[in-house]
């Protein structure tokens, strides 16, 4: 069975847990990729990004890679907006 990964009872149930937490309309890495920055600067500007984009919230909280690439962008823009002059 070369190729096929070893079911243990961890993985099968957070196999499991993934299956159940899905829905018909999810986004996937690249739909995310598109609206991230979007969804960052509603973020940074004190409004309600999750519930503007909420589909997006949900991908973050499933993807750890989107969910690394997320908190980059955000730390990134802070440290920007930190460095700014104040008027």
């Amino acid at each position: 069975m070369a190729g096929f990964m070893k079911l243990t009872p961890i993985s099968l149930k957070r196999l499991v847990r993934v299956i159940a937490q899905t829905h018909s309309n999810e986004i996937g890495c690249d739909e995310c990729w598109d609206h991230l920055d979007q969804f960052v600067d509603l973020e940074l500007s004190g409004k309600a990004a999750e519930e503007a984009l909420p589909l997006v919230k949900e991908h973050l909280i499933l993807c750890i890679e989107c969910r690394e690439e997320y908190e980059a962008l955000l730390t990134a823009l802070q440290a920007m907006e930190n460095d700014l002059p104040r008027v």
